[in-house]
């Protein structure tokens, strides 16, 4: 029964620790680079894109499909990043705490 006690003390805990990294992920933004850093695309630690910057030479009609593929070139490696990042701050934040494979706490 103790031990019940003790893994329910340290849920409550990791809860409020979630919260807080939560809070910390939103501040938190990882760049994404493309085409030699052509093309940065900025998320926040939600995923959400919060920024694009684009060089001036790939402003040319003729090079619009290279672009877009840029873009999501970029947008997947900050995705990548975003995704490292969860998951080193949840590997440090569940330590001790037996989580079950596959439980997804965000």
């Amino acid at each position: 029964m103790k031990n019940f006690m003790d893994m329910m003390k340290q849920a409550q805990q990791l809860q409020g620790k979630m919260q807080d990294m939560q809070e910390q992920m939103e501040a938190m933004t990882c760049e994404g680079r493309a085409g030699g850093g052509m093309v940065t695309v900025t998320l926040n630690g939600k995923g959400e894109m919060k920024g694009v910057a684009i060089d001036s030479s790939m402003l040319k009609p003729e090079d619009s499909e290279i672009l877009e593929d840029l873009i999501i070139a970029a947008h997947g490696d900050a995705k990548v990043k975003v995704e490292e990042s969860m998951k080193e701050k949840m590997a440090s934040l569940t330590g001790g705490l037996p989580i079950p494979p596959g439980f997804k706490l965000f």
